[in-house]
């Protein structure tokens, strides 16, 4: 049994390793693209019809600023057309309305589109949309998005190329700094703009069309077969099918769309639990036509690492569930360094090393940014269960509602959100990060009585990092904090007896 035990788990650190190594190759393949950026392609003589498209379902605090920034666009007027795609089931739909209903006497061309089902969630509303749209492009946005107000002028252009299919523009965030839960997110989403798109376009590899902020070219999107909601990702699966289909994807690291980044944190396991489901629903979809596919083997590789990357979260906990008994002596590797040494090279390491060089490509003075960076991999981590039981449930083909990101369109720091309609109330597996909590916090305890100083580090990360994700899941809903008044603060205020 201690041999199987042994086997099984240096066979999880194997597969860890080859995703560890892949951002290490993201990194090199980043630098090896220089830092030179593409000419700009001059405007055209005549600019094309362009289609804003802002799927919408109950954002009743964020809508009206997302239909002001696309009025508010420089483009000619009468090659622009706005829809606004309102699938919406409460007093949403009533602010939409007022603000097309301005927005049309400026002579603006937006159309509010209602459907009687939600058929297809976000995928089904852009589908039924292309019908009714007259751009030659589509631009897609959604609704916590600010629409740059020269947006089109600086992506349109790159459509004269007939290649093109689509063009992505960076996100960026209104509201990085507004708590340690959104510093956090903005460090692990500039991992994947920052750096990973970057890399991929400039070594002509496969980029993302992330759903929002970026601008289809009509023929390429129905020429990959349009939206389809087989996947959560639909975004994902239609700039991989376009890619394969022979069309170029074009990112535009300079070209930043400023968004609302979820300030509750179950807000921010729904989303992820959406992407890492959607990807692998996407992976099981597309790698099959991939690996049959014309394109080198190198390329399948990196595309097999690209769809496949969240595997690491299932294979990261039950490596990381073996800690404690290792330490413990109930088994034994063939050396007592090997545990520490390999935690370090293939978790911390990689993943310091690729955020470093995502924040050092943001801008200058990366460095001081150091802790936050550090903040990151840790939330990165307790993440795990959520991911990992959206990794089962993708590949187990379970379906599931598009559920979307609630945001607020205030920031964290004023409190006013607490009492906000659309919080997101905590997944059972909330338990399951408390307990793995607890469960680190003993191995922490018992690499610190044993003296396994190199232990202590990995143990303290784990322990931290789920109980952080899963208290701030319990506080911000008001469980915890209403556990906290109930008792700890009622005991604290007692008046002490004679």
């Amino acid at each position: 049994m201690s041999t199987l035990f042994v086997g099984s788990y240096l066979l999880l650190l194997g597969l860890l390793a080859c995703y560890g190594l892949y951002r290490y190759y993201l990194v090199w393949l980043y630098y090896r693209g220089g830092v030179r950026r593409a000419p700009r392609p001059p405007p055209p003589s005549d600019w094309p019809r362009v289609t804003v498209q802002i799927p919408v379902y109950n954002e009743r605090y964020v809508v009206e600023r997302a239909i002001r920034s696309a009025c508010e666009v420089d483009y000619p007027a009468d090659r622009l057309d706005i829809q606004i795609l309102d699938d919406s089931t409460d007093e949403t739909s009533d602010i939409i309305a007022r603000a097309v209903a301005r927005a049309r006497r400026q002579g603006l061309a937006v159309s509010h589109l209602r459907r009687r089902h939600r058929t297809h969630f976000k995928a089904g509303a852009l589908a039924a949309a292309l019908r009714r749209a007259r751009g030659e492009f589509l631009a897609v946005f959604d609704v916590d998005f600010i629409i740059p107000r020269d947006f089109f002028r600086r992506s349109v252009p790159y459509f004269a190329d007939p290649s093109v299919g689509v063009v992505q523009a960076r996100w960026g965030y209104v509201n990085a700094d507004d708590s340690l839960l959104t510093q956090a997110q903005a460090v692990l989403l500039d991992g994947h703009f920052a750096l990973e798109q970057v890399a991929r376009s400039k070594a002509s590899r496969f980029i993302n069309f992330n759903g929002t902020a970026g601008v289809w070219r009509r023929r390429a999107l129905q020429e990959a077969g349009g939206w389809q909601a087989d996947t959560l990702t639909e975004d994902l699966d239609l700039s991989f099918r376009a890619q394969l289909a022979g069309w170029r994807g074009v990112y535009l690291e300079d070209l930043v769309a400023p968004a609302e980044l979820p300030i509750e944190m179950n807000a921010f396991k729904t989303q992820q639990y959406r992407w890492t489901k959607g990807t692998i629903q996407t992976a099981k979809k597309l790698l099959p036509a991939i690996l049959r596919s014309r394109l080198p083997w190198w390329m399948k590789l990196d595309l097999f690492f690209h769809l496949t990357s969240y595997l690491s979260y299932p294979l990261g906990v039950l490596a990381s569930l073996c800690l404690p008994p290792l330490l413990m002596g109930v088994w034994r590797l063939p050396h007592s360094w090997y545990m520490d040494a390999v935690w370090c090279v293939l978790l911390a390491v990689p993943g310091v090393c690729f955020y470093c060089c995502a924040q050092r490509a943001t801008g200058p003075r990366w460095s001081a940014r150091l802790g936050t960076i550090l903040w990151a991999v840790a939330v990165g981590l307790g993440l795990s269960v959520t991911n990992a039981l959206a990794v089962l449930d993708g590949l187990w083909g379970r379906t599931s509602r598009f559920v979307r990101t609630a945001k607020f369109g205030v920031r964290a720091t004023t409190g006013g959100w607490s009492a906000a309609d659309y919080r997101t109330p905590p997944s059972p597996a909330v338990w399951v990060e408390l307990a793995l909590g607890a469960y680190f916090a003993a191995g922490f305890v018992i690499a610190l009585k044993q003296d396994l100083w190199l232990a202590l580090p990995s143990m303290g990360l784990f322990c931290v990092s789920f109980a952080y994700v899963a208290g701030l899941s319990l506080w911000q809903h008001g469980r915890l904090r209403t556990w906290w008044w109930e008792h700890v603060r009622a005991d604290a205020t007692l008046p002490e007896q004679a």
